[in-house]
């Protein structure tokens, strides 16, 4: 094993625990700083794997505009910033199971998928920006329209939830 290949394991279990704390806190601050910090492991994984342009995209999308929007949305909206028990559905033994049902399925799909393939890390052109832009607009072009599509209707679908002056005329409105 390599120290490329350790830095990587380590950095991933970085991610996933962060991840897992994300969804089991109580407290909506600190899950989104604890989805700061798994965003973050997931950019040093990129890094260790050569893919500077994915990793830095990766920082400014995520860590920079997400978790930001996801930070000020928390402010504006007056939302519960301390322990709360309205986060918790009590579905706990049901969300676990089927966690651990799509976690085996996924690690299944990828061992079998991918169990002979190989990535040089020592090859400089993996992760460029040449080569990621050649492939998003050669073979990524309508994939990447639709989500940006889906992901302007989520949000005009926020904005809509959170004004409070849309609704059903009362009376007396003219």
């Amino acid at each position: 094993m390599t120290a490329a290949e350790i830095v990587f394991v380590l950095l991933g279990v970085v991610a996933l625990a962060a991840a897992v704390l994300v969804v089991t806190t109580r407290q909506l601050v600190r899950a989104a700083l604890y989805l700061v910090l798994s965003f973050g492991a997931i950019a040093a994984c990129f890094l260790v794997l050569t893919a500077e342009l994915v990793a830095w995209v990766q920082v400014l999308i995520y860590v920079g505009a997400v978790v930001v929007l996801l930070l000020f949305g928390i402010m504006l909206t007056r939302a519960p910033i301390g322990p709360t028990s309205d986060l918790d559905s009590r579905n706990r033994p049901a969300a676990i199971v089927v966690a651990v049902a799509t976690a085996g399925v996924l690690v299944t799909v990828l061992v079998r998928g991918f169990g002979d393939a190989y990535v040089d890390l020592g090859e400089p052109s993996t992760g460029s920006a040449s080569g990621i832009g050649a492939n998003i607009f050669r073979y990524w072009v309508l994939p990447f329209e639709i989500l940006s599509v889906l992901l302007l209707a989520a949000l005009v679908g926020a904005i809509v939830l959170s004004r409070t002056d849309i609704g059903p005329p009362k009376d007396g409105d003219g």
